[in-house]
């Protein structure tokens, strides 16, 4: 089989004070800077059964320990059979954390393997339907209670981002 060739990735988020909006429109800059298609959309607006793309990034507010009712609505309404093969990656944003780049950078190691994030059940509940997830999570620390977002953050989603990307190829 010779290579897939990648052309149009989704990033597809759910945002409650734009913190997660801020991350989802960095990885989407990183994809279009990789030279890529992306379409970027809001979960509360996106039509998931139309959604069509080689890739796809979606993302969350860790709100209780879960993604948003918004998130596990648009995943449930993707086309199974469609998205089955092709590549979705999970990411939130969780906080707050501290400002201190090591305390945070701490923090987040910790919620790394935590079942207790946005990201975790993103990647169960596409797992469940059968949806071939990446096995890498992106946690994006907030520092207040309702942001903003870690000074590093939008670096922090490029990066994550580019690697996905050079992994693809």
């Amino acid at each position: 089989m010779g290579k897939m060739s990648f052309v149009k990735g989704i990033v597809a988020y759910d945002s409650v004070h734009g913190s997660t909006k801020q991350v989802a429109e960095a990885i989407a800059e990183q994809i279009r800077s990789d030279g890529h298609e992306v379409e970027l959309m809001s979960v509360k607006e996106g039509k998931p059964a139309e959604v069509a793309g080689d890739f796809m990034f979606i993302g969350s507010p860790t709100r209780g320990g879960k993604m948003t009712k918004e998130t596990k609505s648009f995943i449930e309404g993707l086309n199974a059979t469609e998205w089955k093969d092709r590549p979705i990656v999970a990411f939130d944003t969780i906080g707050p954390f501290s400002k201190d780049v090591e305390k945070r950078n701490k923090m987040l190691k910790t919620v790394e393997k935590s079942p207790r994030t946005a990201s975790a059940g993103i990647q169960e509940l596409c797992r469940g339907q059968g949806l071939s997830v990446s096995p890498n999570v992106m946690h994006i620390a907030v520092v207040g209670m309702w942001g903003p977002l870690a000074p590093d953050a939008s670096e922090m989603a490029k990066d994550f981002a580019r690697k996905f990307l050079a992994e693809l190829k």
